[in-house]
């Protein structure tokens, strides 16, 4: 039995019926060359072993009687893995496009508390004989870290792997009566309440550096939540989803990084910034001011990197997309994420995290619903105009059931106000990816998805241009 830390189960308190809080994990894989060649009731086998062997995959929710404390994990004692893998086949052609149509619905649907937080859904029907495994699981029990840690549990380095046999463990933990739960959960909140008035003195602390850095002649100029403009995927979430993929060269992003002395993510950002440039421009909808993106950071230490859960906070960024030549975007993005990065330094990186455990189940809920039920959202500045999320993934060849993993994307919730979610995993030579949006308020997420190429080609033609010139490349190396 373990309790939810409170940033787990704000993702659970955050949940409304339009707004289901679900990550999910793709793998795209070739079944040509499978050994013994590819079958549907294989593919189970190998994923119920695995499954088996990992905790996390068992574990269900259990609620604290009078919601005095954050739920419990507990291992389910009825677990069964038919509960957990649906099958479906895409009507051919069976392209990407079709698959991300079929992975919007899916994203809709929520999970059953019933069960443990997680379904795993094997597409097949893609053209090239390739299927698709994607997992979903609850944000309450991952991060866009440890999940993807979670995931390489039912994966292999090598195609022909034989499975050992799994002992089942000799007791079953039965779930806990009444009085045990609410013993457990008072001796949690007198902890909790034990480190309060430290938690208030360090965020008052934090704040003061904080407001500090953003007043005065050199105010820093990363941008603060409730600042960003307005766009038409800036609005109340509806109940229906897409999702569409693109794919860049980790080896391109690299050497653009190594040209401008920017990070890989300052390049990813910025590229990100181009195409929702573009995206608005042919919209109409481009406001004079950039759009800013929240960038979920983890900060999980070495000795959590083990651990399953939320170990995550956030920087605000703007992407440019008031500037239209690629490297001065790209110079722009990497001074807000550096002064984003400072801001964090000032507050506390777990400072999200430590406020988190004084959540409340009803109080929570009730903000997001007013938010959204009074019309907070329509009227209100946009907490951020999108989401960027960057999971860093294996780069050695992997195999599911002995199929060749073609290529990974994680998929973030769509939330209130923030119609645009883009994630994205690198695995071996491609990053890809997942840009998962609200179908009333981005009807043509292909579009985005198709912009990724062409702007980043702009980018590496003018990253090419400063290379024969050692000064210019400090220069923008020194901003």
């Amino acid at each position: 039995m373990e309790r939810l830390s409170g940033l787990d189960a704000s993702f659970l308190y955050l949940e409304t019926p339009t707004m289901q809080m679900q990550v999910a994990f793709v793998a795209v894989c070739d079944t040509r060359n499978t050994p013994g060649g590819y079958s549907f009731p294989k593919l189970v086998e190998r994923i119920e072993s695995r499954v088996n062997r990992e905790a996390a995959f068992r574990r269900r929710l259990v609620e604290v009687p009078l919601n005095l404390n954050h739920p419990l994990w507990i291992e389910d004692p009825d677990f069964n893995i038919l509960n957990h893998i649906r099958q479906f086949t895409l009507p051919a052609p069976g392209q990407l496009r079709d698959l991300g149509r079929m992975l919007g619905q899916i994203m809709t649907r929520p999970l059953d508390r019933r069960y443990p937080l997680w379904e795993a859904w094997v597409v097949e029907g893609l053209e090239d004989e390739r299927i698709a495994l994607m997992i979903k699981v609850h944000h309450a029990a991952v991060d866009g870290v440890s999940g993807t840690a979670l995931l390489r549990h039912l994966f292999d380095e090598e195609a022909d792997i034989q499975e050992a046999k799994w002992a089942p463990p000799a007791q079953v933990e039965t779930v806990p009566g009444s009085a045990e739960m609410l013993f457990h959960a008072l001796r949690s909140r007198v902890k909790t309440t034990g480190r309060l008035l430290n938690l208030l003195k360090e965020t008052y602390q934090g704040a003061r550096t904080l407001v500090g850095r953003h007043r005065g002649e050199h105010a820093a100029e990363a941008p603060l939540p409730l600042t960003a403009p307005r766009t038409h995927f800036n609005r109340r979430i509806g109940k229906h989803r897409d999702v569409a993929f693109a794919h860049l060269s980790l080896r391109d992003l690299k050497q653009v990084k190594r040209i401008t002395g920017a990070t890989v993510n300052d390049v990813v950002l910025a590229v990100c910034g181009g195409v929702l440039r573009r995206y608005l421009q042919r919209h109409n909808d481009l406001p004079q001011k950039s759009l800013i993106a929240m960038v979920p950071i983890s900060v999980r230490s070495r000795a959590q990197m083990k651990d399953v859960n939320n170990q995550v906070s956030g920087m605000w960024a703007a992407l440019g997309t008031d500037i239209e030549d690629p490297l001065e975007r790209l110079r722009y993005v990497h001074l807000q994420t550096e002064c984003a990065k400072q801001d964090i330094d000032a507050i506390g990186a777990t400072i999200l995290r430590d406020w988190a455990e004084f959540n409340t189940p009803g109080a929570f809920n009730l903000a997001v619903r007013l938010y959204t039920s009074l019309g907070l959202v329509e009227r209100m500045a946009p907490v951020h105009n999108v989401i960027v999320s960057n999971v860093p993934g294996p780069q050695q060849p992997l195999y599911l059931a002995g199929n060749k993993i073609e290529a990974m994307y994680p998929l973030g919730p769509v939330m209130e106000g923030v119609g645009v979610n883009i994630s994205l995993a690198s695995y071996e030579d491609c990053v890809g990816f997942a840009i998962h949006v609200d179908k009333d308020l981005v009807a043509d997420v292909a579009q985005i998805a198709q912009l990724f190429e062409t702007v980043f080609d702009e980018l590496k033609r003018a990253a090419s241009d400063i290379t024969g010139s050692t000064q210019q490349a400090q220069a923008f190396c020194a901003v």
